[in-house]
């Protein structure tokens, strides 16, 4: 369970017991956005107001009333604050990314493209990246374009049936020999 608190001299908010998908919605992407979150009948402005997160056991009615709630989840639980903003922010950029790569991948599909060279575009386009995050954004791009027809997949034998999409593109070999696929743009 996450609690939270809400800090803009001279108010306070908190909220206690939140599943990591209220949270998220409620209160992490909409502060990683800069837009303003209402809570408790008050505006608070990311940039005029402190968010705090901890993450812990759920608690109990009797543990919150009477103001014993904020001190009770700072003793028993971890501030994650840090940690779940970078999440959001790290979504928010990748998923700007793949609109992006999936914009370049459109344009170099225009003739037949094997997946080393997806592999390849991703290294010019991102150099400063992981390897690891290149994979994922070239999978992610390639994923959503096959299942929103902007791509077709052919290998040695003609089309590849889309229930076959999943386990070409979770190999490793598909990546990294290419096992005679080529992705083109679709119409």
């Amino acid at each position: 369970m996450f609690h939270l608190e809400l800090r803009q001299f001279p108010h306070v908010a908190r909220a206690f017991n939140l599943s990591r998908q209220e949270l998220d919605a409620r209160f992490v992407r909409p502060w990683v956005n800069g837009t303003v979150i209402e809570h408790d009948d008050r505006r608070w402005a990311p940039e005029r107001a402190r968010l705090t997160i901890y993450e812990g056991q759920e608690l109990r009615p009797d543990e919150i009333g009477m103001g014993r709630g904020w001190p009770t989840v700072v003793k028993t639980s971890e501030e994650v604050t840090e940690t779940l903003l970078a999440e959001a922010r790290r979504g928010a950029e990748a998923n700007s990314a793949v609109q992006l790569f999936k914009t370049m991948l459109q344009s170099a599909a225009a003739t037949p493209i094997g997946f080393g060279d997806i592999i390849a575009l991703a290294v010019r386009v991102y150099p400063q990246w992981r390897a690891s995050e290149r994979l994922a954004l070239a999978e992610q791009a390639v994923w959503e374009m096959l299942h929103h027809g902007q791509l077709t997949l052919t290998g040695s034998e003609g089309p590849v049936a889309p229930e076959q999409w999943q386990p070409i593109l979770l190999s490793w070999s598909t990546w990294t020999e290419g096992d005679g696929l080529v992705l083109t743009a679709a119409g």
